[in-house]
């Protein structure tokens, strides 16, 4: 089966985590031997994963560069596709011992200039911070933040996924047996003129919204979500949490998640499973046991009789 596997940004870094080389490489490592074991089961894999850590902190260090105007969030997430990419990329192909190809591709994302997003950012990128120091930060730098748990981090714009013009790219890759990294941060945000001509804006696209609506034009079977918790739980952070081993849709959008958080993954597995696909939300270690269905939460479209 073809299998979309969207990496959450625990595949790169722990929360508290210094965002150095060296420890979202040693976070891939881990990452790559799970998604191995789809590979090794005969399953065909594209790859998708987030960037908020990576694109905020460049974006940071933009801001300290004044020689020259910085850089805008495109650009940005495309270097941290180009980063994240490569490491995704040596480290699977180290765990597959070169047995099998692997190749990361920039994926452009069109989005629609007047979504409402853009007047209301709910995705978070970069560091977490302490609610005084965010304030500070936004007061300096015009940003706007948002609570995320007990720390505070900058949210930006986060438009809907419209067209991926390289999804053929992807299916000619997927068809020669190629394992595909694409679509990183959830595509580089950009728009489409009159003329036909594309052009960069300032966005991150979620990256699960994105991977469900990849997964749906590229006809796969399967959508995992992977991250780290176990389950989506019923009443999280609260004495009585319980996981939840099947989810309806009708059920997932009664459950009010958070924009920030578990929302979107819930939003993109049920947009999936609506389409008739397998949706499933787990740990990342359980890769191979969500895909049948007894590890993490399955979404489904509605009750099982």
């Amino acid at each position: 089966m073809l299998v979309v596997a969207a990496l959450g940004g625990n595949a790169l870094l722990q929360r508290g985590e210094p965002l150095t080389a060296q420890v979202q490489r040693d976070n891939v490592k881990v990452a790559a031997r799970a998604l191995a074991e789809i590979v090794r089961a005969g399953h065909q894999l594209v790859i998708t994963h987030g960037n908020g850590p990576q694109v905020g902190l460049l974006a940071l260090q933009e801001e300290a560069y004044s020689a020259a105007e910085s850089f805008p969030l495109d650009v940005l997430g495309a270097q941290t596709a180009g980063m994240i990419g490569y490491l995704i990329e040596q480290e699977l192909e180290n765990a597959l011992q070169h047995s099998y190809p692997v190749a990361t591709l920039l994926t452009q994302v069109v989005v629609d200039a007047k979504d409402p997003a853009f007047t209301a950012p709910t995705k978070f990128i970069g560091p977490v911070y302490s609610q005084a120091e965010a304030q500070q930060r936004a007061a300096q730098a015009g940003w706007q933040i948002a609570a995320d748990g007990d720390k505070w981090r900058r949210v930006v714009a986060s438009p809907k996924p419209l067209e991926i013009p390289d999804v053929q790219i992807i299916k000619l890759l997927v068809e020669k047996g190629v394992v595909v990294v694409c679509n990183g941060g959830g595509g580089i945000p950009v728009v489409r003129h009159p003329d036909n001509s594309l052009q960069g804006v300032e966005a991150v696209i979620d990256k699960d919204l994105s991977s469900a609506f990849l997964a749906k034009l590229l006809g796969a079977d399967a959508l995992l979500l992977l991250t780290d918790v176990e389950a989506v739980y019923q009443g999280f952070g609260t004495p009585e949490a319980k996981p939840l081993s099947v989810l309806t849709v009708a059920d997932s959008h009664a459950l009010n998640l958070p924009a920030g958080s578990m929302g979107p993954k819930i939003n993109a597995a049920c947009s999936f499973a609506e389409s008739g696909g397998f949706s499933a939300i787990g740990r990342l270690a359980e890769a191979v046991t969500l895909l049948s269905g007894q590890a993490g939460t399955h979404i489904v479209s509605q009750h099982r009789s």
